[in-house]
């Protein structure tokens, strides 16, 4: 709501991806007003600046930019792990990779966002806990783990059930590894919407065991094949 707010005020110019684009800053700043009665002098709106470029469109894992400015936030990422109360989509969740709060494809390819400095604020730097963890060990805490730490985070809004639906999906888009497989299995029977995905990625996860056992078959098989034609006279 504030996206054409901002714009008017000549903060930037509204990106293929929907969002606003200083050149200074690209789209890595938070958008604010103040409700004043002063009479201020009128800023003008700047010009747009992304001319051909698509490459928010491109990168966006599930297309979810349909059109330029036009944003299908049913198929957007962001919306899927942070908004979206249910079931994610089955169609979506392979594309949805590794993401389990989010998604910023569209701002981290976009060439302005090179212009843009890293804040010194702390209450922006990584949590220890929450910086690069393991998806095994983001799904085996509690509610009371996950308040715990997600205090004064937008990370925490989402509530524990969606953050565990969300990490079942990346566990599911992971190589297979057995202790992915029983960390699935170990919630089971918690909730019926988290079941839905913990079954889904269980699944994924089975299909790739399956997978790994055919191609080492078929490896042993080959090797086993130049084994015995090395042994063999040349006219055999």
């Amino acid at each position: 709501m504030e996206r054409p707010l901002a714009e008017k005020a000549g903060l930037g110019w509204v990106g293929k991806h929907s969002l606003i684009l200083n050149r200074e800053a690209g789209s890595w700043f938070f958008l604010g007003e103040l409700l004043i009665d002063l009479s201020l002098p009128v800023d003008k709106p700047q010009e747009e600046q992304c001319g051909r470029c698509v490459a928010c469109m491109t990168i966006c894992p599930t297309q979810a930019i349909v059109a330029p400015y036009t944003v299908d936030a049913r198929r957007c990422i962001s919306y899927l792990t942070i908004e979206l109360e249910g079931a994610i989509p089955e169609e979506f969740r392979p594309l949805m990779g590794n993401r389990i709060y989010g998604c910023d494809d569209c701002q981290l390819i976009c060439p302005w966002n090179r212009y843009s400095q890293l804040t010194d604020e702390d209450d922006f730097s990584p949590r220890a806990a929450l910086h690069a963890p393991e998806l095994v060990a983001l799904f085996a805490w509690n509610e009371e783990k996950f308040l715990r730490i997600t205090e004064g985070s937008p990370i925490r809004r989402i509530g524990h059930l969606r953050w565990l639906r969300n990490i079942s999906v990346a566990l599911g888009n992971a190589p297979y590894a057995e202790n992915v497989l029983l960390a699935l299995q170990s919630r089971q029977g918690e909730n019926s919407l988290l079941d839905e995905h913990i079954e889904w990625a269980i699944a994924q996860q089975l299909q790739k065991r399956s997978e790994n056992q055919v191609e080492v078959q078929s490896s042993q098989k080959k090797r086993l094949i130049r084994a015995v034609e090395k042994g063999l006279p040349r006219d055999a």
